[in-house]
């Protein structure tokens, strides 16, 4: 029954997606701006794109620390710059992207709906006419797509940025031997590949949250169990029975 409803619920609200660009313009707008710049305490520190750039450029200067050791190791340091381009766009800007929206935007967007759920709000906007799974869900998803575009092209700048900076100013390897090896190994099929998977993990971590928090319920402590679940079922995949998302 669960995994029924689950699926009743993705396909309403990936089926709904032009009809919230229609009649819930500004509400999508209102979301992008919110997504990418955030709201609140998140907006100091400059909201979800500071947050990404800053996690790619950590784990991009862990690639420059941990490629140039371990090559230097068996003689072939002059290999960090194809660790940077090979690493960097198949497995951590992804991974890292997916990481960052899954505990800011999707986290967020659980716990607003679920705040909405459990005051009866979601229910309002039914009485008053309004599509709630469309206006709720819907231009989440649509907004999580478009904001991820840029942050995926800043967590990319930043991963590779730091991983040059971090192997040739504190290393000492010759910038033009590390350019060498990054674009002779620098496919950009693996970077639109890249880009897309990070694009489908957007919508399905969009689609879990939004779905955890329509869900919610049992007051203020059924919010915060509902993000809890929905971060980890956006991270975590077991197999099925496991009982690790249910």
């Amino acid at each position: 029954n669960r995994v029924g409803a689950q699926t009743r619920f993705y396909v309403k609200t990936l089926a709904s997606i032009p009809d919230a660009l229609i009649h819930y313009q500004k509400e999508v707008l209102r979301l992008i701006a919110q997504m990418g710049l955030g709201a609140g305490a998140l907006a100091i520190v400059g909201g979800t794109v500071a947050i990404v750039g800053f996690l790619t450029m950590t784990t991009g200067a862990l690639v420059a620390v941990q490629g140039y050791n371990q090559l230097a190791s068996v003689g072939f340091e002059a290999l960090t710059g194809f660790a940077s381009a090979f690493f960097n766009v198949r497995l951590i800007v992804p991974g890292t992207v997916s990481v960052a929206l899954a505990a800011t935007i999707g986290a967020g967007a659980t716990a607003q709906i679920g705040a909405m759920r459990i005051n009866e709000e979601i229910d309002a906007l039914e009485v008053i006419g309004i599509r709630s799974v469309t206006y709720l869900a819907s231009t989440r998803v649509f907004a999580g797509v478009l904001v991820v575009i840029p942050l995926y092209c800043i967590a990319v700048m930043m991963a590779f940025l730091a991983a040059r900076t971090g192997t040739t100013a504190i290393y000492g390897q010759g910038s033009g031997v590390y350019d060498h090896y990054f674009n002779t190994f620098l496919n950009p099929t693996d970077v639109i590949w890249s880009f897309f998977q990070s694009v489908a993990m957007t919508v399905v971590i969009m689609l879990v949250h939004t779905y955890y928090g329509y869900t919610a319920s049992g007051g203020p402590a059924g919010v915060g169990e509902a993000v809890g679940r929905a971060v980890r079922t956006s991270m975590v995949r077991s197999p099925p029975g496991s009982g690790v998302n249910e």
